[in-house]
């Protein structure tokens, strides 16, 4: 039985999500459909991830088995590129090692969520208009705690099937994308998080509460008491999912 990872990048906001489901569109359903049509049998495929409803992903991997080698891998890539429309791009299949897991291997993952201030055309559906007077050096200066927080049971979905809450995040910060203006008068804004592991709807409650600072409703020392106190109901609201990508993924023995 051989292994394979493959890269991929997809546009969110006609699925629900990552995670096959039923009576809902899903990423992982796509490309299992195309590979299938493709080599003729069923072939199952487990994500990195799962992204929600509307959350894109810049760089996402999967691993599938097959028991033949792959002949040609880009004839697959295009072949999979030409079912699943423009949506979707799978970038790259590579062999691995048949322990390999896209998911439990990875050990760390990054997420992007895109804001702007000023009208933006450009920008559209995939970056969220932020008030012009949103203090985005406090919201650094709260996002900072994130780095020495270890449950971030305040941020994470209720009612899931997730056994623990842990999270180590290595960076939380909200920086410029470009050197200068692309669209004059309006400022471009990425939050970037990176963390071993991530909750369901993490990083949009993250970004929702780090609004809040921005916005002066909520000092850091507030926000270090709702972390503290570990209830999702004393946090900020839940930020939409069209802005949120999935950016990178690392592996110890794969360059992604």
């Amino acid at each position: 039985m051989q292994r394979y990872f493959m890269n991929l990048a997809y546009l969110g906001r006609n699925f629900h999500g990552w995670q096959r489901q039923p009576n809902a569109s899903s990423v992982q359903e796509a490309l299992e459909n195309a590979l299938s049509t493709v080599l003729r049998s069923p072939v199952p495929i487990v994500g990195a991830g799962r992204t929600d409803t509307g959350v894109n992903a810049s760089t996402m991997i999967a691993h599938f088995d097959l028991e033949d080698a792959i002949d040609d891998s880009k004839n697959l890539v295009r072949a999979i590129n030409s079912i699943t429309g423009p949506q979707i791009a799978v970038r790259w299949i590579r062999e691995v090692h048949p322990e390999a897991h896209a998911r439990f291997d990875a050990t760390s993952r990054t997420y992007h969520y895109y804001a702007h201030t000023g009208r933006n055309p450009f920008s559209e559906g995939l970056s969220w208009e932020a008030p012009a007077n949103l203090d985005f050096e406090a919201m650094n200066e709260a996002a900072k705690k994130l780095l020495t927080t270890s449950d971030f049971t305040s941020f994470a979905k209720l009612h899931t099937d997730v056994k623990t809450n842990i999270c180590k995040v290595t960076q939380a910060i909200w920086r410029h994308p470009y050197p200068g203006e692309r669209v004059p008068g309006c400022a471009e804004w990425i939050f970037e998080i990176t963390a071993d592991r991530f909750l369901r709807n993490m990083v949009r409650a993250v970004v929702g509460t780090l609004v809040d600072v921005g916005r002066g409703k909520l000092t850091s020392v507030g926000f270090t008491e709702i972390i503290n106190r570990r209830d999702r109901c004393a946090a900020g609201t839940s930020m939409p999912g069209s802005p949120l990508f999935l950016h990178k993924i690392t592996y110890p023995y794969i360059t992604v």
